[in-house]
């Protein structure tokens, strides 16, 4: 017996979550490790990605622009402002 969709029904596709999902904190640390081992600095490469959202601030080695693709800019910041906060002031 054939299992056939029926083209009436909407189909949905599912993909199963990756088991090793990064938050905005560790895509931060993977991506200032790659920026130093590349020798770039890191600091300065990721406020022009924030401030421009042009992903070529970051490099793709140890896929770091992937990575800090797939988190929102504004992600980013927040942490960035929340560890200022907790650590300065």
């Amino acid at each position: 017996m054939e299992n056939r969709a029926n083209p009436q029904e909407t189909q949905f596709l599912r993909l199963p979550r990756q088991s090793e999902e990064m938050d905005a904190e560790e895509v931060l640390d993977e991506v200032y490790a790659a920026l130093r081992e590349k020798g770039y600095n890191p600091v300065s490469q990721i406020v022009g990605y924030i401030m421009s959202g042009d992903p070529t601030y970051i490099t793709n080695h140890q896929n770091a622009r992937s990575l800090v693709m797939k988190v929102e800019r504004d992600e980013l910041l927040t942490v960035l402002v929340e560890h200022y906060i907790k650590t300065a002031l």
